[in-house]
């Protein structure tokens, strides 16, 4: 897939991303707004597909990206962030020595440099857990950290 970019002096920037049947174009401008074409062939015109305010192209951006749901095992999921950190998923285990744990009990980020930003239990997500919060059987936790701080807290996971 090839993505191209230009700056559109006092608009934005645009993207241009080829597709097996045409052409995308994202027009993001300097005010927030972003605006998606469509253009099925190099001899036509684009139309307007979709205009977004910048608050609704975010949360766009995060469910398609995966924030609220991953289709794949959780061992699978990353998400690269600017400076090389990552997001991940990863699901508590039946027999990981962390359930019972709480947060501070467990002391991850000491052990292994891994912040845990939420939790997903059943149909609830926990948003910046507290210390005192208890990990579970089956709760997906959700961190950032490098590459080192994610294989780190693989490790506590499996009792390593």
């Amino acid at each position: 897939m090839t993505i191209r970019e230009s700056d559109l002096p006092g608009v934005g920037k645009k993207f241009e991303v080829d597709l097996k049947d045409g052409e995308m174009i994202v027009v993001i401008h300097n005010t927030g707004k972003r605006e998606l074409f469509s253009r099925p062939d190099a001899d036509t015109d684009s139309e307007k597909v979709f205009e977004f305010s910048d608050d609704l192209a975010r949360k766009i951006g995060s469910i398609i990206e995966g924030a609220y749901f991953q289709p794949v095992e959780a061992k699978t999921a990353e998400t690269t962030l600017p400076g090389g950190i990552l997001l991940e998923w990863y699901e508590v285990q039946p027999g990981s020595e962390l359930i019972g744990e709480t947060l501070a009990s467990a002391d991850i980020g000491n052990r292994s440099g891994f912040t845990i930003v939420a939790i997903q239990r059943n149909e609830e997500t926990i948003d910046s857990p507290p210390a005192d919060t208890t990990l579970h059987e089956g709760d997906t936790v959700i961190g950032v950290g490098t590459r080192k701080n994610c294989t780190e807290f693989e490790k506590l996971l499996a009792g390593n």
